[in-house]
């Protein structure tokens, strides 16, 4: 009797443990497993490297293994998944997150533009106003605002003609830079035998109004024929599309007498030593001026072509063939005086500078 009630007792102890939290049955003993081999006899070990030893690796996190995760006893609900580290449970590189935008992709808006930066990144470092002197120095000795001096001596000729020789100068001399110059040109013409025909001289102030025009104005004074005229002018000189040098120039006198004259070649080379120009000159008058014999409309046409060998840039001998004319009133009143109107002519002539 004592035996049957202590057997009744512990299986009803046994049912109630089925009851209560967190408890499970027993698992059955696992079948015993076949004896394992024997392990390998160990190997010698290798001669230790005098080489410098390694150092040792970081430690990383070992990687979460969902396929051990019981995931049937886990309380999801609990979960912070946004505290969940997906790329350290092993699922692989986790996307990059987007690029700021920058530039043209930020979107329209009002906010301030960035502040201009100095145009002397020097100036924020050393004295502003030594820098200054240092800039206007460079650009003023070595960068282009330096001053020269030139005497070209375009033309310088012995012209012969029918019955009559003569000469003819056309030259400049100007003194500055590249922006600001002072301008002195003179050009005449006379007989070997006769009178000084006509002669200028002209003061001009030149001041760059282009890479590649100057504006000038000044006074002309002619010396002939007389009586002698005082000019003020203004002109326009420079080197027109496809290289043709230019000038314009109208003048005033002190009597009222208005004028102009439109001048231009253009040189070409034949090589680098031959040269061939072609040049042009047109003289105009606004009123007949009975006392320097002039007309009204066109006065005078100059035509030339030279051909010149510069033995050096600086020297050219040159032939050319030239043909001057008076034309209109002026043609009229020089032959009703006893004048020549011009014509044809050889020259041999010298073109330089210095």
């Amino acid at each position: 009797m004592i035996a049957l009630a202590a057997l009744l007792l512990l299986a009803g102890q046994d049912h109630a443990m089925h009851g209560m939290p967190g408890m499970t049955m027993p698992m059955p003993a696992a079948k015993p497993q076949a004896k394992p081999r024997p392990a390998a006899k160990p190997r010698r070990k290798a001669a230790p490297s005098r080489t410098a030893p390694a150092r040792p690796a970081a430690k990383v996190a070992p990687a979460m293994d969902h396929g051990a995760m019981d995931h049937s006893t886990m309380n999801h609900s609990h979960m912070n998944h946004n505290a969940m580290d997906h790329a350290a449970m092993g699922h692989g590189d986790a996307a990059p997150p987007p690029a700021e935008a920058l530039g043209t992709d930020l979107p329209p808006g009002d906010a301030p533009s960035p502040p201009v930066p100095e145009p002397h990144m020097a100036d924020r470092f050393w004295d502003p106003a030594a820098m200054a002197r240092g800039r206007a120095i460079m650009m003023g000795r070595d960068g282009g605002g330096r001053r020269f001096a030139q005497v070209m001596v375009n033309i310088a000729e012995y012209a012969v003609r029918d019955g009559r020789d003569g000469y003819r100068w056309d030259g400049e001399a100007w003194l500055g830079g590249d922006i600001d110059r002072l301008v002195v040109k003179s050009e005449g013409e006379g007989d070997v035998r006769g009178a000084l025909g006509s002669a200028e001289v002209r003061a001009l102030y030149s001041h760059a109004i282009g890479p590649y025009f100057n504006l000038q104005g000044g006074v002309r004074r002619d010396i002939r024929p007389t009586p002698a005229r005082t000019y003020a002018t203004v002109g326009i000189a420079g080197l027109a599309p496809y290289w043709f040098e230019v000038e314009a120039a109208a003048f005033v006198s002190t009597h009222g007498e208005v004028s102009a004259r439109l001048e231009g070649y253009y040189d070409q080379r034949l090589t680098q030593r031959l040269i061939l120009q072609p040049r042009a000159e047109l003289n105009l008058s606004a009123q007949r001026v009975r006392a320097t014999g002039l007309g009204s409309g066109l006065t005078s046409a100059d035509l030339g072509l030279r051909l010149r060998y510069e033995i050096r840039r600086e020297f050219a001998p040159y032939v050319a063939v030239t043909w001057e004319r008076r034309l209109g009133d002026t043609a009229r009143m020089a032959r009703a005086q006893g004048q020549d109107t011009g014509g044809p002519a050889l020259a041999l002539g010298i073109r330089g500078w210095f």
